[in-house]
């Protein structure tokens, strides 16, 4: 948290000048990114995927957005922290890890309220330690926190006295260990890369048995891009001359306070790096908690940044080498290869973003035999869209090429500097170009699912899933783009031929966003050269939603190949009740009032803040008992306490949720930034037949959001 109200007004503002590209690099019509399939770099850690508060409460950001990306570290404020409102480190613990995430860093210093944290004292601070590591101790993901005691030591209390820090340090980290003897613990976390200062810390830990679990630091400067790399050598010697077995490296701030959040060009450049040193990352806060830092908005839609995220998150098999035009060029990359899937992926970006545009030859050397001495070659772009939902992908070009010497050369022109660029590479057995569908073969696959490039025909792209067939473990899985909360046509393209102790008749599970939605009846078809086409008619809601299609019979009735998923938007029946409704019963504080954004010009707020003010819409009528999708639309612009500086402090409000006076359960409705701001958030709930009762509360202090209307649909029409 490399604090702007540090700095003065000048050199904020030259800052904001500089910052607000990369560093620019002279165009060259001729350079070239060079990937080495021949050399691989070792397994992939995916460690660039991580996040300073961006997570705020349970369900924000929706889980699907994150769940796509293979999140690896996060890191979050002291359990019940005051620097700000939301982002508390043990109350997304359950959503981090249950979509498996790996490592949540605990700021500590920030349970204080401002930044600089405000300097009590020693003792007042190890009084807080104390309380908060017996906290982590009783939670039940405990091994999974990493404790982080000092936050930007060289800008807070310990600015010109790094002997003081070197102290307290200590002393905080044996009262960690004294109440947490197998803790994890992260240091020093300086605001940059301090060899001299990194030196002494590590001298002053090894010789009073305090050394670090976890070496972390922050890059958030423009000598991030020329001097990685440095850093990293420097920091790798510093151990090996001090006797000091390697320790684990996260950056977990990353990203310049202006320039580089969403932007797709400027990330790719840190996930390049960071994978191919192997270290993990953390995305800076300098905006608001719960939104990815800027990779998400609008809780569950994804900016062009995202997309870049999902493309790493997909990356199989083992890293290999990778030559950008210069090691401290704007131009990078990270590539992957998996010989069971023989596909080799790309990924790069950033040259010359100043200019707006450039050309690069994309060679690709060392393609083993197994892809063959023709290769095909798919490339997709992503653009930047600020804050603004991103449509997606797009191709830019895809060929055939030769391997000539087992290299090939992609030349690529009018390339976008904020843009980001997946490349995959295949063997030449592609019979239709890619289109508008999401192809199973380059969808993410789980279980025994596989892609074998075999001598099968008819299908569309270069290939299909398989290994359906005597498995419940097979899953295709799909990542797609609603414009809209509303009906869509998921046509699925399969074949099912004769198969030994199959039925011809065979079926699959269709999953939505982490939950079974229904199962699909798939018609046999003559041979597994035959294709044929199943349409599901599926509610999804808008922006980002995962489908995966998978096995799940015991016998082989589930025993079929899958060659796309094709959506398109469909009609349904969606009933919509307004809260301001006299149908409706308001309870306590609770009151109509008149807002003319909203859809029917007034809305219910006052919700909450007690047990008595609430609202509950009657007649909520569906014609058969069973689950449903309940789409709210609300606002919520309130504002928190917390640290006087640049982010803006945001209150993601929560309503409990209950059914025909049924159990509540609770839904946090992240922020709209704005009270007349009106956004849609869904939530499952469980009707019966006929009329029924939907009431919104908060028993709590605070109170829920202003609801405008609800609409309710069944989840597949």
């Amino acid at each position: 948290m490399w604090r702007k109200n540090a700095w003065s007004a000048a050199a904020l503002a030259a800052a904001i000048i500089v910052t607000s590209t990369l560093p620019a690099t002279p165009a060259r019509a001729a350079s070239q990114l060079v990937v080495d399939l021949a050399t691989p770099t070792g397994p992939l850690r995916y460690g660039a995927t991580g996040f300073l508060y961006g997570l705020g409460d349970e369900g924000i950001p929706n889980e699907t957005m994150l769940a796509a990306l293979k999140p690896q570290v996060t890191a979050q404020k002291a359990p019940d922290g005051r620097q700000h409102p939301n982002g508390d480190a043990l109350k997304i613990a359950p959503m981090f890890k249950r979509v498996g995430g790996r490592d949540i860093q605990i700021y500590m210093q920030d349970i204080y309220q401002e930044w600089p944290y405000e300097r009590l004292g020693l003792a007042d601070y190890l009084a807080k330690v104390d309380t908060m590591t017996r906290k982590v101790v009783a939670d039940p993901y405990r091994t999974s926190y990493v404790y982080v005691p000092f936050n930007e030591p060289d800008q807070i209390w310990y600015a010109g006295n790094l002997t003081a820090f070197l102290n307290d340090y200590k002393a905080v980290h044996q009262r960690i260990r004294s109440i947490d003897p197998g803790a994890r613990i992260a240091g020093p976390n300086f605001a940059s890369y301090r060899s001299a200062d990194l030196r002494a810390f590590l001298t002053f830990a090894r010789d009073n048995g305090v050394l670090p679990d976890v070496t972390t630091w922050h890059e958030l400067g423009n000598d991030f891009f020329t001097g990685w790399h440095t850093h990293y050598a420097d920091y790798r010697a510093m151990e090996t001359s001090l006797g000091i077995a390697p320790r684990p490296i996260t950056i977990n701030e990353y990203g310049r306070s202006s320039g580089d959040l969403g932007v797709p060009g400027n990330l790719v450049q840190f996930v390049a790096r960071f994978e191919n040193s192997k270290v993990d990352g953390c995305l800076a806060y300098w905006t608001t908690a719960g939104g990815l830092n800027d990779l998400v908005t609008r809780n569950n839609q994804a900016t062009g940044g995202w997309w870049l995220y999902k493309w790493y998150g997909e990356l199989t098999g083992t890293t290999v080498a990778v030559t950008p035009p210069a090691p401290g060029g704007s131009l990078q990359g990270l590539a992957a290869y998996d010989p069971a899937r023989k596909q080799a992926r790309v990924i790069f970006g950033g040259n010359n973003a100043a200019s707006g545009v450039y050309d690069t030859d994309l060679v690709v050397r060392g393609i083993p035999a197994a892809l063959g001495s023709t290769v095909h070659a798919t490339v997709w772009g992503v653009d930047d869209t600020g804050l603004n939902p991103s449509p997606g992908p797009y191709r830019v070009t895809e060929s055939d090429f030769t391997a000539s010497g087992g290299q090939i050369t992609i030349p690529l022109t009018g390339l976008k500097g904020s843009s980001a660029y997946h490349v995959i590479v295949t063997p030449d057995k592609d019979l239709s170009p890619a289109g508008p569908r999401y192809e199973a073969e380059y969808a993410a696959l789980s279980g025994s699912a596989r892609v074998t490039y075999g001598p099968n025909t008819g299908y569309s792209g270069t290939s299909f899933s398989e290994g359906y067939g005597a498995s419940t473990t097979a899953s295709t899985n799909f990542v797609v783009t609603a414009p809209n909360d509303g009906y869509y046509n998921l046509a699925l393209r399969y074949s099912a031929g004769p198969y030994t102790g199959a039925p011809a008749a065979r079926s699959v599970r269709l999953r939505l966003n982490g939950s079974d939605l229904t199962d699909v009846a798939l018609p046999g078809t003559a041979d597994w050269n035959t294709w044929n086409t199943v349409t599901t008619k599926v509610f999804l809601t808008a922006g980002i939603n995962r489908v995966d299609v998978g096995a799940y019979a015991t016998d082989d009735r589930d025993a079929v190949n899958l060659d796309y998923l094709e959506v398109t938007p469909a009609t349904g029946t969606i009933t919509s009740y307004q809260a301001e409704s006299t149908a409706n019963t308001l309870g306590g504080t609770a009151r109509v009032a008149a807002n003319a954004a909203a859809s029917g010009g007034g809305y219910v707020g006052y919700i909450g803040a007690g047990a008595a003010n609430t609202l509950r819409f009657n007649n909520v009528t569906v014609p058969a008992a069973g689950r449903y999708r309940m789409v709210v639309t609300y606002a919520n612009g309130e504002l928190g306490e917390g640290a006087t500086n640049y982010n803006t402090n945001i209150v993601d409000r929560y309503a409990d949720i209950s059914v025909n006076g049924g159990a509540a359960h609770r839904h946090y409705f992240r922020n709209t930034l704005g009270w007349s701001n009106y956004r849609t958030t869904v939530v499952d709930v469980v009707l019966a037949a006929g009329a029924n009762t939907i009431t919104f509360g908060n028993a709590s202090a605070g109170y829920a959001p202003d609801i405008d209307r609800i609409q309710i649909a069944a989840p597949v029409g």
